[in-house]
C-alpha cells in the first residue's frame, strides 16, 4: 500500500466534502487545488470571503468559480466553529485545519452543542511511506496523548485500526513498541503491550492482530526478528506501530521524516469525522496526503 493507492481509494469515494477552517492560507489552498486535480472531493472554504477569494485569484486562478469549491463566509474568530458545524450537520464529512491555532480548532471540535464529540479518546494516526521498505506503516499516537494508560491505548489502537481499514487493510497487525520483547514489571510499556495482546486474543479488541511487546527493529525488519528468534503475526511486518508515549512517538515521527525522507499523511481519529490537523510547517504535498487519508475513512 502506497499513497498512490490511497489516492485511488479516495477518488473512488466520490462525493466526499471537506470543510476547511480558516481557509485563507497559501499552503492549504495549494493542497486543495492538488486534491481537486486528483478529483478527491469537494471543499467548503470557511473564513473571510474576501481574503480567501483574493488568494485564489492571485495564486490559484483554476479554483476561481470552480464547481468543487464553495466559500462560506465567517469572521476569523468564528471560522473553526463554523467549519465544525458544517461537519456535525452532515454537510461535510471531513474537517481540515487552515490558518487557525490547533487549540482553537480542538475547542470547536469539543464544543458540547455542535462539536464532534463521541466520548472516545482523540488520537493522531500517521501513515508513512518509507523509501527503505516495501510497505507503508502507521504510527500512533505521536501528537495528542502524552502518557496514555492501558484504557487509552485500547482506544488509540481502535482509532488506528479504523483508519487502517479505511485505507484498505482488512486485518492490520499492531505492534505495541517497547525497548525489549520480554515482559518486565519495571517497564510499564511491556506490561501494557502484553495486556493489549491478550485482550486481542480474547476478542476484546477486534479488527486486527496485536503482537507485543516488540522493539522497533523487530517490528519492522523480518531479518532482525529472525536473528533474535522472534516469531508472531507482527514480527518484522507490523502495519501499525503503537508508541508508549508522546515523546517516543514524536521522535519516531520526525526521524522518519527528516532522516528517512518518508512521505507522511496524518489524521485525528476518534471524533465523529476524521480531522486533518496538519502543522503550518507541513508542505502542501503532506497536507494532500493527509486529505486523501481522511477522505478514505470518512464513510
Amino acid at each position: 500500500m502506497r499513497f498512490e493507492d490511497i489516492f485511488r481509494k479516495a477518488e473512488s469515494a466520490a462525493g466526499a466534502t471537506v470543510a476547511v477552517a480558516a481557509a485563507d492560507d497559501q499552503e492549504v489552498l495549494k493542497a486543495v487545488e492538488m486534491a481537486i486535480e486528483k478529483r478527491l472531493g469537494r471543499f467548503i472554504l470557511v473564513g473571510d470571503e474576501q481574503a480567501i477569494n483574493s488568494i485564489i485569484r492571485q495564486s490559484f486562478p483554476a479554483l476561481d468559480q470552480h464547481e468543487a469549491i464553495e466559500v462560506h463566509h465567517a469572521a476569523h474568530s468564528q471560522a473553526a466553529l463554523e467549519a465544525v458545524k458544517l461537519v456535525s450537520s452532515g454537510r461535510a464529512g471531513v474537517l481540515m485545519k487552515g490558518h487557525v491555532e490547533t487549540s482553537v480548532l480542538l475547542k470547536a471540535v469539543l464544543n458540547k452543542e455542535v462539536g464532534l464529540r463521541t466520548g472516545r479518546v482523540l488520537s493522531h494516526v500517521a501513515l508513512f511511506e518509507v523509501p527503505s521498505i516495501e510497505r507503508s506503516i502507521f504510527v500512533t499516537d505521536a501528537a495528542m496523548n502524552i502518557a496514555p494508560d492501558l484504557n487509552q491505548k485500547v482506544q488509540i489502537v481502535n482509532n488506528a485500526v479504523k483508519i487502517a481499514h479505511g485505507a484498505g487493510l482488512e486485518n492490520p497487525s499492531v505492534a505495541p513498541l517497547a525497548a525489549v520483547e520480554t515482559i518486565n514489571p519495571a517497564m510499564q510499556a511491556t506490561l501494557d503491550a502484553a495486556a493489549l495482546t491478550q485482550m486481542n486474543r480474547r476478542g476484546q479488541i477486534k479488527g486486527c492482530v496485536i503482537d507485543g511487546p516488540l522493539a522497533l527493529d523487530n517490528a519492522v525488519s523480518e531479518t532482525a526478528a529472525a536473528h533474535k528468534g522472534i516469531t508472531g503475526p507482527a514480527a518484522g511486518k507490523a502495519d501499525i506501530l503503537l508508541v508508549p508515549s508522546i515523546e517516543s512517538g514524536n521522535i519516531l515521527y520526525k526521524s522518519l521524516m527528516y532522516f528517512g525522507n518518508s512521505k507522511v499523511g496524518a489524521v485525528i481519529s476518534g471524533a465523529k469525522a476524521p480531522i486533518v490537523l496538519t502543522s503550518r510547517a507541513d508542505t502542501a504535498e503532506s497536507k494532500l496526503y493527509s486529505l486523501a487519508l481522511a477522505i478514505c475513512t470518512s464513510y
